[in-house]
């Protein structure tokens, strides 16, 4: 059973200090440790915007990692 209305509801794009992505609801305080990424809207907006922009799923501390010699 789905929620009524649920893919309307405004959300907003988070982040969080490894460059990981998730949508959080527009009305809800941030988890903790997450940071608004600048994108809000529906659920398929927020979701395509991060599609988009996190094109590499690695945590940003190893990809840091790799990149050493």
């Amino acid at each position: 059973m789905s929620e009524t209305g649920a893919e309307d509801e405004p959300y907003k794009v988070v982040l969080n200090h490894e460059e990981q992505y998730s949508i959080w609801p527009l009305d809800r305080e941030n988890p903790l440790g997450w940071s608004d990424a600048g994108m809000s809207g529906t659920k398929d907006a927020c979701l395509d915007y991060i599609r988009e922009h996190w094109t590499d799923m690695r945590p940003k501390s190893l990809r840091e990692r790799m990149e050493r010699p």
